[in-house]
């Protein structure tokens, strides 16, 4: 055991010390300069931020309010500049994550999986994961779902707090089991989540605009939808990538429709998880893991933006799937490990050629795509099947550590 752990440990430092050196420039990826946002974008904001308001006149600002707080954080380490601060900090909450996973994993009946799929998956997408606040957002949901069995009303305020940080971590709820649970989880992320946003409302105007700040957005390079245009610019459509609202999206011909049919997607996702949710009959330990992992991939596919940085959030939520031993979402978390270097590949190595749609770009970028799709198809497959479907009369009762404890219907 003490051999598994210092193996694990000197792998997660030998790739954390990789990633920082290449966000410092030691060694540099070819492509796009994946520290420009904090350097700049994020820089900026806090300069804003520091005299008590939102950036509303930066069109780059989409976030809920409590999103300032992450890029506030590196003003805890006035020793350093703003971008060294904040890569420290990534790299002190991955090692939190880390560290979390692998004790949950020395757990009687987990698996130590959990923490290998972590130190692995970070380093594959590249020095981007300590450059872009996504990990912050993660490591709140790890921990939520971490303690949701023991700690329903703590899982439920980290869930609220979560969601205003980058609105995702609400889906975290989806598979909370029927009865007190869901009342206690439930209930206690709603009171967090409102009372801090009225708090932030208080006492900075604007702290709602990120309600209606996405809803010009077209349709980004990576995104699913933008497949159709990177077809379509190898037959002459007369549209262009263009850089606005803080990524490069199309402009042109149909752009509008294919966006609201992203929409109209994401709506539909949210629509199936409901009826899941009110379907579902079987609540074992591992569910609200694997609810919570099928959910994201949903809404991460069907997105009208698919940015570099959102596989964190899969990672993250793959890796809790697998600190049990009975979940069904094996394949879907090793499809999105697969998914990970092509996501380095696509950007920020060959972004220049995702732009201007050529093969070397677009390749990559459909192969990742294609197994985001593939892993969120088997999730849900595997959810509905688990939960919703009747058990073969041959089946055996499920094990003990299968079971969810405390569940009422």
């Amino acid at each position: 055991m003490k051999l598994k752990i210092t193996v694990i440990c000197g792998a997660w430092l030998l790739t954390r010390a990789v990633l920082l050196l290449g966000l410092f420039k030691v060694w540099t990826l070819p492509g796009s300069d994946v520290t420009l946002d904090v350097q700049f974008i994020y820089q900026g904001w806090y300069e804003v931020l520091r005299t008590g308001a939102f950036p509303l006149d930066d069109v780059t600002w989409q976030y809920p309010p409590a999103a300032a707080l992450a890029v506030l954080s590196p003003g805890l380490l006035p020793f350093l500049d703003y971008a060294p601060a904040f890569f420290a900090l990534s790299c002190l909450t991955d090692a939190a994550v880390f560290a979390t996973l692998l004790h949950t994993g020395r757990r009687a009946g987990r698996s130590g999986a959990g923490a290998w799929l972590w130190t692995a998956g970070l380093p594959l997408l590249g020095p981007i994961v300590y450059a872009r606040y996504d990990l912050m957002v993660t490591a709140v949901a790890v921990a939520a779902l971490l303690v949701a069995a023991r700690l329903p009303r703590t899982a439920g305020a980290l869930a609220g707090f979560g969601a205003l940080l980058k609105v995702w971590p609400v889906l975290l709820l989806i598979g909370v089991p029927r009865g007190p649970r869901t009342r206690a989880t439930w209930g206690a992320a709603v009171l967090t989540a409102a009372g801090l946003t009225l708090l932030a409302a208080a006492a900075v105007p604007g702290a709602l605009s990120f309600l209606t700040s996405q809803r010009d957005r077209g349709t980004e390079v990576e995104s699913l939808g933008a497949l159709v245009f990177h077809a379509a610019r190898q037959f002459g459509w007369s549209g262009y990538a263009r850089y606005t609202y803080g990524s490069v999206e199309f402009v042109g011909p149909y752009v509008p429709l294919v966006s609201r049919i992203a929409l109209a997607l994401t709506v539909s996702a949210f629509c199936g998880l409901l009826l899941w949710r009110l379907r579902a009959r079987r609540f074992a330990a591992r569910t609200p893991f694997d609810a919570a992992f099928a959910a994201v991939l949903l809404f991460t596919t069907t997105s009208r933006v698919i940015s570099p940085q959102y596989l964190v959030w899969l990672i993250g939520l793959a890796a809790v799937c697998l600190t049990t031993r009975t979940t069904r979402q094996r394949l879907p978390a090793v499809l999105v490990l697969l998914a990970a270097p092509l996501t380095q590949l696509e950007f920020p190595v060959w972004f220049s050629h995702v732009s201007h749609s050529d093969w070397q770009g677009v390749v990559p970028l459909a192969l990742r795509n294609g197994l985001l799709v593939a892993a969120t198809l088997i999730a849900c497959v595997r959810l509905w099947r688990e939960t919703v479907t009747e058990p073969r009369k041959s089946a055996t009762a499920p094990r003990p550590e299968e079971r969810a404890p405390a569940l009422i219907p």
